[in-house]
């Protein structure tokens, strides 16, 4: 089990009562001392350093990975944690609450972005529960939530080319108020649509995760 930023311990003691090892993932030099002093010698590996740098696939496979996530860097984290997906088994993390919406949203919906299509594409997603401001110590002024993260096996929805399905993701959602058509305009025209199926009136926060795989296929010529 594998814990990003234990900070002053709040969950890594419980999970220490339980684990006979847990390894943990702190950039704070200070916290790091603290957590040295407070813990055994072999109940917790500290791994002092960036998270978002971290090789969790050096672990091993089969991570459990937990954690109340820096908010400030809860997204690239979370790209990070998906590119380690073939290492993990789930993740169990507290993330604002915007943020978990986002995560878990269906087409269609405001919430539904470039974040929700890349992390569906690896992982299932629950939203498990809601944690209200008043339980933290200071009161932050966000709302929390808790998920579940399990990484697919195999994926449903499997892209030829990833890079590319990531750069026609990030393309479709860079400017939410256009159509496909305009957003894409650079790699499909409107033969290519109407070969698809797809119509470019939509924008897309209309397609689901299956239309851009498809649009990624078809760019990559994987598709007639």
């Amino acid at each position: 089990m594998v814990e990003i930023g234990p900070g002053l311990g709040a969950l890594t003691r419980p999970l220490c009562a339980r684990l006979a090892s847990l390894h943990v993932l702190e950039i704070d030099r200070d916290i790091v001392a603290r957590l040295r002093g407070a813990f055994p010698p072999g109940s917790i590996v500290i791994h002092e350093g960036d998270a978002l740098q971290f090789d969790f696939g050096a672990l091993g496979s089969g991570l459990r990975v937990v954690g109340n996530l820096p908010y400030n860097i809860s997204t690239p984290l979370l790209f990070h944690l998906a590119r380690h997906a073939a290492a993990i088994r789930d993740i169990h993390v507290m993330l604002q609450k915007e943020v978990v919406q986002r995560m878990v949203a269906a087409p269609s919906t405001s919430e539904y972005g470039r974040l929700s299509v890349m992390l569906q594409y690896r992982f299932r997603m629950e939203s498990v529960l809601e944690v209200p401001p008043g339980a933290f110590r200071p009161v932050p002024a966000v709302e929390s939530a808790f998920v579940r993260m399990e990484p697919h096996r195999p994926l449903p929805d499997p892209a030829h080319d990833e890079p590319l399905f990531g750069a026609i993701v990030a393309a479709a959602f860079a400017h939410r108020r256009k159509t496909l058509r305009n957003a894409l305009k650079e790699r499909f025209a409107a033969a290519d649509f109407s070969r698809l199926g797809i119509d470019p009136g939509l924008r897309a926060q209309d397609l689901a995760l299956g239309d851009f795989v498809r649009l990624a296929d078809y760019a990559g010529g994987f598709l007639g």
